[in-house]
């Protein structure tokens, strides 16, 4: 994986959970959804730097 594509997975992270959090402010999910919401979104970038360590 490149310098680029880590970037890239960081920002996506970025953007998913801003608009995560971005629904839970405007009242449209609720806390226990936002932090599920939040938590995949983690999930999926420790998956992509694991990716990257393993090149």
């Amino acid at each position: 994986m490149t310098d680029d594509t880590i970037a890239a997975a960081v920002e996506r992270f970025l953007d998913e959970t801003e608009s995560a959090l971005d629904a839970y402010d405007q009242g449209y999910a609720d806390a226990d959804a936002t932090l599920s919401v939040v938590r995949t979104h983690m999930d999926e970038l420790a998956a992509a730097a694991d990716e990257a360590d393993g090149e």
